[in-house]
């Protein structure tokens, strides 16, 4: 008789929006699914959460994941269609 090895996953559900975790672009462009130099641009406009620097002084850089879910929440909320739009005015 077979017996199944295969146990249950290690798969942890997001637990939270206020997650300081840092979360370089690799993690970053698939939340968002823009190009990179539209981030920057975004970023530049004030529009998009600053990266931050991995090290001082250094190259890498990484976005606080709390920011990134932040921006995401709100652009749901500033695209969510207007109730009152739907049936007209009464």
């Amino acid at each position: 008789m077979a017996t199944n090895t295969h146990s249950k996953t290690n798969i942890k559900p997001y637990k939270t929006l206020h997650s300081n975790r840092l979360l370089r672009w690799s993690d970053v462009q698939p939340l968002v699914g823009i190009c990179r130099s539209h981030v920057h641009q975004l970023v530049a406009k004030g529009l998009f959460p600053h990266p931050r620097k991995i090290v001082p002084g250094g190259r890498a850089s990484a976005w606080v994941e709390s920011e990134v879910q932040n921006w995401l929440q709100q652009r749901i909320a500033d695209t969510a269609p207007d109730d009152s739009a739907k049936g007209g005015a009464q």
